[in-house]
């Protein structure tokens, strides 16, 4: 699979562009804040309806702008797609595979995988589980449309049953509605749990060798799912803990408070791992994340690499050039001396200056 090209306009600091890619090594040169990750997150965006960052709909429009429109072109096989989704300032997005409309986001899945690889993915270990949660949920909704509704759903429901919460604190009438929320809860619940748990364990297969070559031998990692209920037992820890969840007018049990551990002999490195084991087994996770998305879609991701070189030493450095020579690639950088020094393959070249791009070779 291979992003052809993509059209931009009034994206981000583009008032137009388009672009065309080669199948392997894109590069995009040039200073800060210069519009070098704005075009990865349009690429990223055309897949997933998403921002890598979170980003509003709104937010991403050129300013001053009401609209904005993507235009992109993937070929996947022997089946060539158009994808285009029309943004806008107070409505929701349109989107259109092939010309034709579609109304779900989960529809668009499944055409373009991508692994989004930034400086921030390098300090996943140490930070909140938030972080890591987000983690799986954004490749799991790329690989799984049913995941994918399970978790919308799921999200839905925590909403709906925070605010009931928050509504018994004067309607006290309302407390019997809460079975209703807990039983749907505890479905959905138990079906975000076993995806994550399946995940994780292909994960961990992959990543013990990976992390294994990377600590030169020195080290193994172990991954696993940390959940703050079991789930068999889901909906009756949700029914345990109601006084505390009414307390606290918040929902305390289920997958949107669970975690992934990183063990590296038995001891968490979240916690007591050093910054250079963190950030490897970061970089491993990241590239275990791309091998098992091959595996899945028995195809390749495009790897969106933003500015992650400068973060890394010599040797990561080495590592992760190696291992993407296999896989269209994007990357982001100040300039291109780390690349000359490692004499990697560069099959195109763009300089992007003050949201102008110059296509270099």
């Amino acid at each position: 699979m291979i992003i052809q090209s993509i059209e931009l306009k009034n994206f981000r600091n583009y008032r137009e562009l388009k672009l065309e890619f080669d199948e392997n090594t894109n590069i995009f040169y040039g200073d800060n804040a210069q519009g070098k990750t704005n075009i990865l997150e349009a690429v990223y965006l055309s897949g997933t309806t998403k921002s890598h960052k979170g980003s509003r709909d709104r937010d991403m429009l050129f300013f001053g702008e009401e609209e904005g429109h993507l235009r992109t072109f993937v070929k996947k096989g022997e089946m060539d797609y158009r994808i285009d989704i029309h943004l806008k300032k107070n409505r929701t997005k349109g989107i259109a595979v092939n010309g034709i409309p579609i109304k779900k986001a989960g529809e668009l899945f499944g055409i373009a995988n991508f692994v989004f690889f930034s400086p921030e993915d390098l300090g996943i270990i140490k930070q909140g589980p938030g972080e890591r949660r987000r983690f799986l949920d954004m490749e799991l909704c790329q690989l799984d449309r049913v995941y994918l509704y399970n978790l919308t759903n799921y999200n839905r429901i925590v909403a709906q049953r925070n605010k009931l919460l928050k509504d018994l604190a004067y309607r006290s009438d309302l407390e019997e509605t809460l079975d209703i929320w807990d039983m749907q809860l505890a479905e959905y619940g138990k079906k975000i749990i076993a995806g994550r748990e399946l995940f994780i364990r292909q994960l961990g297969e992959i990543i013990l060798g990976i992390h294994k070559n990377l600590s030169g031998g020195k080290e193994e990692l172990q991954i696993a799912y940390e959940k703050n209920a079991e789930e068999a037992d889901l909906y009756d820890a949700i029914r345990r803990n109601r006084d505390r969840d009414r307390k606290m007018k918040t929902s305390t049990v289920g997958p949107h408070r669970d975690d992934m551990r990183f063990a590296i002999d038995s001891i968490d490195i979240r916690k007591f791992g050093s910054q250079g084991q963190q950030r490897t087994a970061a970089l491993s996770l990241k590239l275990s994340e791309i091998e098992l998305v091959k595996r899945m879609i028995h195809d390749t991701p495009v790897l969106l690499l933003d500015d992650v070189l400068s973060e890394l030493d010599h040797n990561r450095q080495n590592y992760l050039l190696n291992s993407i020579h296999d896989i269209q690639t994007m990357i982001t950088c100040t300039g291109l001396d780390e690349f000359v020094n490692h004499r990697f393959s560069i099959n195109k070249v763009f300089r992007v200056i003050e949201g102008t791009v110059w296509n270099e070779n």
